[in-house]
């Protein structure tokens, strides 16, 4: 098979919700991000540089089975990150048994899955 080269860039990751508002919400308070845009169907949130760009997107049904793609987020101390994620509404869902690939899998408050990996660099 031969390989086609096409000339894109990903340009943001959406995240479907009941609530955009609220949900977008949640995530500034940990990510850092700040708000792009907003109204009662569709709110962006992003990296101060852009280099990360998050969607929430109003739709009528709920999550009900496990995400078939999720965001990891790196942190030092991927632990103690965890716990402060849980605090503002997250739910721990798993915690990886493996010391050399550490990591801490959590739900957002619509159940969206999202982990928390250990940062070697």
């Amino acid at each position: 098979m031969s390989r086609v080269t096409i000339n894109v860039r990903l340009h943001e990751v959406v995240i479907d919700c009941a609530d955009p508002a609220s949900l977008a919400e949640f995530w500034l308070r940990f990510t850092g991000y700040v708000k792009r845009y907003g109204d009662d169907d569709w709110v962006s949130i992003g990296a101060a540089d852009d280099s990360v760009i998050i969607g929430f997107q109003r739709v009528p049904e709920s999550k009900t089975v496990k995400n078939r793609l999720h965001l990891d987020f790196a942190a030092k101390d991927y632990e103690g990150t965890a716990r402060e994620i849980e605090a503002l509404g997250a739910t721990r869902l798993w915690v990886g048994q493996d010391p050399k690939d550490a990591f801490v899998v959590l739900a957002d408050p619509e159940g969206n899955e999202f982990c928390i990996v250990r940062d070697d660099t």
